[in-house]
């Protein structure tokens, strides 16, 4: 008996140090739960806002980007915070990967995501390297190289007022050796590789509803389940 303990609790020990921990690279948890100091700051011209809520359906807390009626503005969470209060310190030549829920309130929510340059006018090459919108039922992706050259990487079917699984891949690259990889509810619908993906300052993330195509109704972007990591195991 003694000798089968010993063999059981060895077994164990060796199962337990080759196992890896669950989401072992997670860089940034983005949980609506937390509240909209996740974000480095929120971008949202009024008469719009940034809350949380829980429907309490099971899918959890949430923020609410909303652009009202008539705004041709923004409404948007920039950059994460880490829980020391620093913001994130992104990097050249590294990946990273982001993972979100999202349910928009029409299939013309416009902008929802941008990797955004900092900097303004003559201080970077690339506005924004990647972008995604939802326009016309159909969530499309770009990359933007210099000269503001909108290179269309692909589209899938949106559907308004359904939850949609969001994991965007980048590897960063100020030399055009960077690659992007997007998919939706586990499938992949957009990808580039040889991309400038790193502008002349830098880049940070963006997430919400950025102009539109039909400003005639509330343009809302629900997003919940913001998380940061470098591979997208980490971020599903």
């Amino acid at each position: 008996m003694k000798t089968q303990s010993l063999l059981a609790a060895s077994a164990a020990a060796a199962l337990l140090a080759t196992a890896s921990p669950a989401h072992a690279s997670v860089i940034w948890n983005g949980d609506a739960a937390l509240g909209t100091k996740v974000f480095g700051t929120t971008l949202c011209d009024s008469p719009g806002s940034v809350t949380v809520g829980n429907w309490n359906d099971g899918h959890g807390s949430f923020f609410k980007f909303n652009k009202p009626a008539g705004s041709t503005s923004r409404c948007k969470g920039h950059n994460v915070r880490m829980p020391s209060g620093a913001e994130y310190a992104w990097q050249n030549n590294k990946t990273y990967w982001f993972g979100w829920d999202s349910m928009t309130k029409t299939e013309d929510t416009g902008c929802v995501f941008q990797w955004k340059s900092n900097g303004t006018n003559d201080q970077h090459s690339q506005n924004y390297p990647v972008l995604m919108k939802v326009e016309g039922g159909t969530l499309k992706a770009w990359y933007v190289a210099t000269g503001e050259e909108w290179i269309p990487i692909g589209s899938t079917p949106w559907i308004a007022g359904e939850w949609h699984s969001i994991q965007l891949g980048i590897t960063t690259s100020s030399s055009g050796g960077g690659t992007l990889d997007i998919y939706k509810d586990g499938v992949r619908f957009a990808s580039r590789s040889n991309a400038r993906t790193w502008d002349n300052l830098g880049n940070k993330p963006r997430w919400g509803t950025y102009f539109g195509t039909d400003n005639t109704k509330a343009s809302i972007n629900w997003i919940a389940g913001l998380k940061l990591g470098t591979t997208r195991a980490d971020v599903l």
